[in-house]
């Protein structure tokens, strides 16, 4: 029987009671939360196709798989992306906690994810009951053979990213091994420093064309304001896409139709994403000034939504500190014992908020 930690955003809820008590309100900069429109042109597509009277395709339509390749191509670099190997998904935090399961991950398997980490991670190794390992390097693994290897770049919570010569190192030594690696590049159009820019798993850089062994997924809900619509595809390895496939089949795991028609047309689309670029990169720059000239010391946050901060204090002594300012971040320690000194700040409350903590600051 799987043991569960206890959902640790609970444990926030007394620190967010003190900074709803401010007189101007609260500022809530703990989850990454998207808070602008969703597009015209995706509303209207999922109202058009609102009438669904039967069951939609567990596979993705046809249009949804050719969208999705084409901003593989056009966005990410995957010249070799394939709409036979896109698997649309419920959400991406559904697939993180599952995929270990979908993939036959089972006791005395090893699942090996980033030693800061998106906790979803963990529990989604704790319910395939195989044993997490949180660890950033593929050395201190030794002889080890995991089931599955986690990356993400860009990293939540830290916004770190991974520079394609260290993804080639990991997918050769995963390769070595018969591992399957994975990569959460849910931020994958949110990087900020232009001299590192995030590349995906499946960029020939990395992958040296070939995507045997290699799943990568990505999100609409931060890019496209679509967090509400639960939408999100897997791809890479054709063989691996298919076994997910015949496994969702069976468990009812399926896109409803509306959103898939939504999808098709997000990811068809570039312009609203960079519009929405444009709005975090004028909150990010006004938040981090702030927090700075607070006496906070911004790490690595070349990309994500987020900005990795720490005043060098016990990261439950900064999120007081906000809060009694009426902000509320995320305690580093929620994401591994190395972010205990650490607060994570999302800068996707609007621009009035954003000012709001600015102000306070």
């Amino acid at each position: 029987m799987f043991t569960l930690p206890d959902f640790p955003w609970d444990r926030l809820a007394p620190y967010k009671e003190r900074a709803l008590a401010h007189a101007d309100g609260i500022v809530d900069l703990s989850v990454g939360t998207p808070v602008d429109p969703t597009p015209e042109p995706i509303r209207t597509a999922l109202a058009a196709a609102s009438d669904a009277p039967g069951y939609p395709q567990t596979y993705g339509t046809p249009e949804l798989r050719e969208a999705v390749a084409g901003w593989l191509r056009r966005r990410a670099g995957v010249t070799g992306a394939d709409p036979d190997a896109v698997l649309p998904v419920i959400g991406t935090k559904e697939l993180v906690a599952w995929l270990p399961t979908l993939l036959g991950a089972g006791p005395g398997d090893k699942v090996v994810f980033p030693a800061l980490a998106y906790p979803t991670y963990d529990v989604g190794v704790r319910l395939a009951g195989a044993d997490p390992v949180a660890t950033d390097g593929t050395l201190t693994l030794g002889p080890v053979s995991p089931k599955i290897v986690w990356v993400n770049s860009p990293s939540n919570p830290t916004g770190k990213v991974l520079p394609a010569e260290h993804l080639r190192k990991v997918v050769a030594w995963a390769r070595g091994r018969g591992a399957v690696v994975v990569s959460d590049e849910c931020y994958l159009e949110f990087g900020w420093d232009g001299d590192n820019p995030p590349i995906s798993i499946l960029h020939p850089d990395v992958c040296e064309g070939s995507h045997e062994g290699l799943l990568a997924l990505n999100s609409l809900s931060k890019r496209s304001n679509m967090a509400g619509y639960r939408a999100g595809f897997i791809t890479g390895d054709l063989a691996l896409v298919k076994r997910l496939l015949e496994v969702r089949k069976h468990a009812g795991m399926i896109v409803p139709a509306p959103v898939q028609a939504a999808m098709t047309v997000a990811y068809g689309d570039d312009a609203h994403v960079d519009e929405q670029r444009a709005r975090y990169a004028r909150r990010r720059a006004a938040l981090r000034e702030a927090f700075e000239r607070h006496g906070f010391r911004i790490e690595h946050s070349e990309a994500s939504l987020y900005l990795w901060a720490t005043r060098d204090e016990p990261c439950w002594d900064t999120v007081a500190h906000l809060a009694s300012l009426g902000i509320l971040v995320g305690p580093g320690e929620f994401y591994g014992p190395g972010g205990a000194r650490h607060v994570r700040i999302a800068f996707t409350a609007t621009d009035a908020r954003v000012a709001a903590a600015v102000a306070r600051l």
